[in-house]
């Protein structure tokens, strides 16, 4: 692999793991069932974003810059 593909690689999962705590400690914050499901199944802290944008967009916008990030490493 190219060094510049590892670095992106390398920077993209770090933004997704970061946007995934974030949005973990902002459903705790909201509801104890939902910071659970979240914490337990990392896919539903996505969902629970849907459903409550206005607190964890952030963290979305910074999970589509990882996505990006390691979409753009391949």
């Amino acid at each position: 692999m190219e060094p510049i593909s590892v670095t992106f690689l390398s920077f993209g999962v770090i933004l997704l793991v970061c946007s995934w705590i974030m949005l973990i400690i902002t459903s705790f914050k909201n509801d104890y069932a939902w910071g659970l499901c979240s914490l337990f199944v990392p896919g539903l802290a996505y969902i629970y974003a849907c459903f409550d944008w206005e607190k964890s967009q952030s963290a979305v916008w910074m999970a589509a810059l990882g996505w990006a990030l390691v979409i753009f490493s391949l």
